[in-house]
């Protein structure tokens, strides 16, 4: 049985996005998803989420957790019975928390990979790195903050930038089971993205030319939340019959 809510703190956000080929990123979508466009591109990133004093909704702060975090994440779109609706899609979770692995999926929301966190962070300048145990995923991600969003491709400008992943709030993780997607719903009542300069960033997933070839996943930028009040909400989960014939 799930948990109705999770409440805490996003001690800090790191969202690291790429402009992605759509036909590459499809390739790696299940049904129902589609790739969300922007400008003709996909977008698809990682997110590294520091969480801090996480409990059942409406309990003390000190039963709270605290953890390292990671999810790959593309968004998307799908078709529901009042229209289509937009959020993310979440290949894979990473955590440092046993907590989370253990917990992940059962109690919560999200199925976790076991990783080890590397952090090295001051008001200016952010790196996270990680390994997961079973060396399945590697990210190393080093930033600095600034005052205006770099040369993106995908957006305008910040304020753009900041519209379009608030309202990418929904996320569908994939399960152990291929016909099942958990979900969850992100609020908050202090929604800030802050921009940075990315002085490095590696990850084994869109560096892997098995997957995208070169030219079809660029970084395009990265964004960072500090110190917001979180609220995480189970949604029903999203169950497949089966994928229609082509």
């Amino acid at each position: 049985m799930l948990l109705p809510g999770i409440q805490g703190q996003i001690e800090r956000r790191l969202l690291v996005n790429y402009r992605v080929d759509p036909e590459a990123i499809a390739r790696v979508l299940p049904h129902p998803f589609r790739p969300q466009l922007v400008g003709g591109a996909a977008v698809a990133g990682i997110c590294l989420i520091r969480l801090g004093q996480m409990r059942p909704r409406h309990t003390p702060r000190w039963v709270g957790l605290r953890s390292e975090n990671a999810a790959h994440r593309v968004a998307v779109e799908w078709d529901t019975a009042s229209g289509p609706q937009a959020g993310v899609y979440i290949p894979r979770r990473d955590s440092d928390s046993w907590v989370n692995v253990v917990l992940g999926g059962r109690i919560y929301p999200g199925e976790h990979h076991r990783a080890r966190f590397l952090v090295d962070e001051t008001d200016e300048d952010v790196r996270v790195a990680y390994a997961t145990l079973d060396g399945s995923a590697r990210v190393d991600v080093s930033v600095h903050i600034t005052d205006q969003l770099g040369d993106s491709r995908l957006f305008a400008g910040l304020e753009d930038a900041s519209a379009f992943f608030e309202t990418g709030s929904v996320g569908y993780s994939a399960t152990r089971r291929p016909n099942r997607f958990d979900g969850l719903g992100l609020k908050t009542s202090a929604w800030k993205v802050e921009p940075t300069s990315v002085i490095h960033a590696h990850s084994s997933f869109f560096d892997d030319a098995g997957i995208f070839p070169a030219g079809t996943a660029e970084l395009d930028n990265a964004l960072i939340m500090r110190r917001v009040p979180v609220l995480w909400e189970a949604l029903a989960s999203l169950r497949l019959q089966a994928e229609p014939a082509a």
